[in-house]
Order: C-alpha cells, then structure tokens, then sequence
C-alpha cells in the first residue's frame, strides 16, 4: 500500500510530500538467552549520556548535512543491496549481546542512532570509532536469527546495508530488517560462472515464497528460481559473490530469511476471501 505524506512546518532545510512504503517494525523484546562461539570480550565505547536524538515519525525532514531519509514510524527501511562488508572484531555478553563490528563506511556521516542491516538484521548504531562501530542485540533477536546457529565469532564476515535515503535508487525490493525466519543450505551447484543454491525454508514460511519474487537473504535481495514445496533455489552471478559474503557460503549454513512483505500481505488478503 503506497500513501503520500505531505511534510511541513519550520526548521532548517526544506521539506516535501514524499511517496513511502509502509514497513513492519524491527524491535524485539530482550531477555538472557546463551549463545555459542562468542569470542573474548572487548571493552565497549560508552554512549554519551543527553546526546540528542534525530526521531522522525512518519514524516520526512533534514537530517545532519542536508541528507534526506526516510522513515515511518521510526522504522527504517533497506533494499537488500549490500553496500559493504563488515568483519565482527568482538562481542561481549552483557546481559543482551554487544558487538563491535568493522567496516570501511564513512563513520562520521553515521549517527549514533543510526541503523545498519547486518546479515539482514536491522540493528541501531551505540558508538562508534574511525572504522568500527557497537550495536546490542537482544536475546530475543539472537535466537530468531542465525546467530543462535553460527554465533557470531570474531573475524566473521557480515553483509552490511545502511538505511535507505529518500532519493537513493530501489535496486533491490523493499526489505525492513525484520527477519523472519532461518533457512538452511541444501546444496550448491556451479553453472557456468555462477552458482546454485538450494535452500530448505522453515515450514510456516514456505508458502510465502513463490518462483520469481524476492526474497532477503543474509541482507541481500535475490529472485526465487523454483520452488518445490520448503525447497526453493536462488542463483548468484560472480559479481554478487565478490561484494558480499556469499563466497563464503557452504551447505549446512544457517541464513536469515525476510520474506517479501507484498506476499505476505497477498496471503493474508487470499487468506481473508
């Protein structure tokens, strides 16, 4: 569902009706959960305390340096092109999880506040360095993502997508962050120069995906090829495996899965009659 937000009132930099997409929330409840192959813990930066905030709700308006982006309800959106690749320098159990990420964007147009897609997942920006910067992730996010399979070992590589800037070009779909589930490699098959990849869907979610639409996996946005009941393939072309983490792929790998947020809405509408 498209709806026109008309913007307006005082401040600096001008303000506009933009078209936005609706998206679903990414915040999960926190609780103590454990995890696996966490590596020795890193003395975190402290977030300055006052440190005012940019909140916008379900408008559009400027933010530091003149750059527009757009968010509804305070939810940023992505688009499932990966724009770097993160390394995990540290975590650190402190109740919930910290983990110190490196990466080669431009920290200091990042607000701390900020948030960045990583592996899929839509985590807030709490300090940050030159080159690094420390997000917190709930138990509750631990345990429905992949990193309650994998961990989040240091020296792992991560697919990172910063949010999406009113203006920016929508090359993949419309992803929130949100993960949905965790899919599991089943296979991989060269052909040609590119590369098969099979993957079983969790069962509640199998019915959302269909031949030629989308998917976010990891973070990236990629087209369904065929699906056969929880099975469904993906192909990724040389050029994808070399800016994101897909090269490291093997069977057995556990990956987070976004569905598409029009199939779902489709289901629910064919669900309704």
């Amino acid at each position: 569902m498209m709806r026109v937000i008309r913007c307006s009132g005082t401040g600096r930099g001008k303000q506009k009706g933009f078209d936005l997409t609706t998206a679903p929330a990414c915040n999960f409840n926190p609780k103590i959960s454990t995890i696996q192959s966490i590596s020795p813990t890193f003395a975190p930066s402290l977030v300055p305390k006052g440190r005012d905030r940019l909140k916008i709700t379900r408008r559009v308006t400027t933010h530091r340096g003149g750059i527009h982006r757009g968010r509804l309800d305070g939810q940023d959106m992505f688009t499932g092109i990966i724009t770097d690749i993160g390394r995990v320098l540290g975590v650190e159990m402190r109740g919930d999880m910290r983990a110190r990420i490196g990466c080669s964007y431009d920290l200091s147009t990042v607000d701390l506040g900020a948030s960045i897609a990583c592996d899929g997942v839509c985590l807030t920006v709490i300090a940050k360095g030159e080159n690094w910067f420390d997000v917190d992730i709930s138990a509750e996010t631990i345990t429905k993502t992949s990193i309650s399979a994998n961990g989040w070992e240091s020296g792992k590589r991560l697919n990172l997508e910063r949010a999406l800037k009113i203006g920016d070009e929508l090359g993949g779909h419309i992803v929130s962050g949100h993960v949905d589930g965790v899919a599991v490699i089943e296979s991989l098959t060269d052909e040609g120069d590119s590369t098969r990849i099979t993957f079983r869907a969790p069962e509640n979610l199998k019915r959302f995906i269909a031949s030629k639409g989308s998917v976010a996996l990891n973070g990236t946005s990629l087209t369904v090829n065929e699906v056969e009941d929880d099975l469904f393939g993906v192909n990724l072309i040389p050029h994808t495996q070399e800016v994101t983490t897909w090269g490291d792929a093997k069977v057995g790998d556990s990956i987070n899965l976004e569905i598409d947020m029009l199939a779902r809405y489709v289901a629910r509408l064919a669900e309704a009659g």
